[in-house]
């Protein structure tokens, strides 16, 4: 289905390609094409065996929901900036950037025929999915979250505002409050996402208004899922039980 919006949006704490994911895989599936492109950039620095079990599991997935997986196998800017790779993407129901290396998935992609071939298809209606490493680059930085003084890079920018720490359940125990002040910055939205969890949205929230930048608009994200998402703010954090209004850049 090609539409004259973007399509959905999933940002997922963990869990891609694995029966946990299963109804929410195909609640960005629902009334697409049954075309599941993955992408496993982000594990591409663990080698070929990773990269290899990412996509025997993306075709357990596919096969579960009835979908033919098409897998874009991009390691490189070199192989991001192929016209082959970028074709691929083409009548896309779903694009998904799968785990592993956040900075090397957003440096990758960022600027590359790919990259420009996935923001076509999800703008013409395709749903855009990213797990861990994915759902971090799909923000507008990435943070660094083992060294957060330290830095980060530039995001895709999918949602600018936005700064992502999935596995939080799981990381939060070990990490103290205090260790994520760096990530806190004015205009900025830092927001953890557990295991098994996502953060979806379905398009702009037609209640608010939206600037005058007409290359962004407020949608409305919702936690769905085994765990919670979490807004992070100074030295605390609060469950997310009410719709998250985002600028997602359209």
């Amino acid at each position: 289905m090609t539409t004259n919006r973007p399509g959905r949006i999933a940002l997922v704490g963990s869990g891609e390609y694995l029966p946990v994911m299963h109804d929410i895989e195909a609640w960005l599936l629902a009334d697409r094409p049954a075309r599941y492109v993955q992408l496993a950039t982000a594990a591409a620095p663990e080698g070929d065996r990773v990269l290899e079990k990412w996509h025997r599991l993306g075709a357990e997935a596919a096969a579960r929901l009835g979908v033919e997986q098409v897998i874009v196998d991009v390691r490189t800017r070199s192989d991001a900036d192929d016209p082959a790779h970028a074709a691929a993407i083409a009548g896309a129901g779903l694009i998904y950037l799968s785990g592993g290396s956040p900075r090397h998935l957003a440096t990758t992609l960022r600027g590359t025929l790919t990259w420009t071939a996935i923001l076509a298809e999800w703008r013409s209606g395709a749903s855009i999915a990213g797990c861990s490493a994915g759902a971090m680059a799909l923000g507008g930085y990435v943070p660094e979250i083992r060294h957060p003084n330290k830095g980060g890079t530039d995001g895709l920018g999918v949602v600018p505002d936005l700064r992502v720490l999935p596995h939080f359940d799981k990381y939060s125990r070990f990490i103290p409050d205090a260790v994520m002040r760096p990530l806190i910055s004015p205009g900025n939205v830092v927001v953890g996402i557990d295991e098994d969890t996502a953060l979806l949205s379905d398009g702009p929230d037609s209640e608010l208004e939206d600037s005058d930048d007409s290359s962004t608009r407020t949608w409305a994200f919702r936690s769905r899922g085994i765990g919670s998402a979490w807004t992070i703010e100074h030295d605390r954090k609060h469950r997310v039980n009410a719709p998250l209004q985002l600028r997602v850049a359209t």
